[in-house]
């Protein structure tokens, strides 16, 4: 099967507030992604940024521990 690449788009932060505020207002994410044509791992992204700061140019790094 092949598997077609999408053309990376940009966003603006107003457009990816909207769409947070979409979600939070009740709009399921799978009705977001088809009403937009997004994807869903950029929604997500947007949704987990809005949550943790007030900015979307902050990058969100994981820090993980490694267990001795």
């Amino acid at each position: 099967m092949n598997k077609i690449k999408r053309k990376r788009r940009t966003f603006t932060d107003d457009f990816k507030q909207q769409m947070v505020s979409l979600y939070q207002h009740g709009k399921s994410r799978s009705e977001i992604v088809a009403g937009y044509d997004l994807t869903p791992s950029a929604l997500d992204r947007w949704i987990t940024q809005a949550s943790q700061s007030s900015s979307f140019k902050t990058k969100i790094i994981a820090v993980h521990k490694n267990k001795r």
